[in-house]
């Protein structure tokens, strides 16, 4: 199945698409795209750090974390970008496994948010540093069921914490976020109990690396790339771990 022709697609959902219409978008060999990126990545801003974070690893071992900010295809295309990260993987979380599937949960009614699965060494990247990449450059977490052009409970922002520490954690960092008004708006992010995640399809995985001059991956998400890179210089690193990959 060709995943960007039909009406149920990706390309079709994609509302930035919608610029195609009379060529516009390419005028100047792809030169909007660029001023758009540009314009995104200059929004961003490192945010605090948390000041709560999980302990130290006792032993050697990775962790996973599960996080939902908008279209998966620029939440994995950051992680798989971060330092300490193994694996970051598109999928869906908050729904049940019958209804994970892609053309199932467009329609914003199988309780699943697109999100993605990050597979993390603990001793290289902290939870907390996870966190703090969320919330400065992968999403806007003032975004109520939506992100850029998408919308729908789907691209709702959402944290499904694996574990009880994890819970605590994030509550606490979303605490200190709102504390200090750093948005400008308050924080919508769900902490969900269920840490449910189903993979998504084939084609949907590694999408950004696989599809650098993609309309909506030029505009939405590689300023994010750009602002991990940016922002936590430290953090970045220019090979994605991608999970064709690793098969």
């Amino acid at each position: 199945m060709n995943a960007r022709t039909t009406a149920s697609s990706p390309l079709h959902r994609r509302g930035v698409l919608q610029l195609l219409a009379g060529g516009s978008i390419l005028v100047g060999g792809g030169l909007l795209w660029q001023n758009a990126a540009r314009s995104a990545a200059e929004e961003a801003v490192r945010i605090p750090s948390p000041a709560q974070d999980m302990p130290p690893p006792s032993g050697q071992g990775t962790q996973k974390a599960i996080f939902a900010g908008g279209c998966f295809w620029g939440v994995q295309g950051v992680f798989q970008h971060v330092k300490g990260v193994q694996r970051a993987v598109s999928g869906y979380s908050g729904g049940t496994a019958p209804t994970a599937s892609y053309d199932l949960v467009s329609g914003g009614r199988t309780g699943h948010a697109e999100s993605v699965e990050i597979t993390y060494d603990p001793a290289q990247v902290s939870y907390g540093t996870l966190l703090q990449i969320f919330f400065s450059v992968v999403h806007d977490p003032t975004q109520l069921n939506r992100q850029g052009p998408d919308t729908g409970t789907q691209y709702r922002s959402a944290i499904f914490a694996t574990n009880e520490a994890q819970l605590k954690v994030a509550q606490a960092y979303v605490a200190q976020l709102e504390a200090t008004r750093l948005f400008g708006k308050p924080i919508v992010t769900r902490l969900e109990a269920s840490p449910s995640f189903f993979p998504a399809e084939t084609y949907h995985q590694d999408f950004l690396t696989e599809n650098p001059r993609h309309p909506y991956i030029v505009i939405n998400d590689l300023p994010k790339v750009a602002n991990l890179k940016r922002i936590f210089p430290d953090r970045y690193r220019g090979d994605p771990v991608l999970v064709k990959a690793s098969r």
